[in-house]
């Protein structure tokens, strides 16, 4: 995956400092930590992440927090 991209932090992102910031590039969506960009990033194929973020809007994951 491709590092350099517009990288947006989660709208649902607390003050807390437990941040993610998700880019969209042709190939792939990455996900990475806030607190450390040059870290390792996820890597996620375009459908199964619109997937995985409607299911979680319409309440089909919950959280165990």
């Amino acid at each position: 995956m491709v590092r350099d991209g517009v990288w947006c932090k989660s709208s649902r992102s607390g003050s807390e400092g437990n941040c993610v910031e998700v880019a969209g590039f042709a190939d792939a969506v990455g996900v990475r930590d806030t607190k450390d960009r040059q870290g390792s990033a996820l890597s996620f194929d375009p459908m199964a992440w619109t997937q995985f973020v409607g299911a979680v809007r319409v309440g089909r994951l919950t959280s165990r927090a």
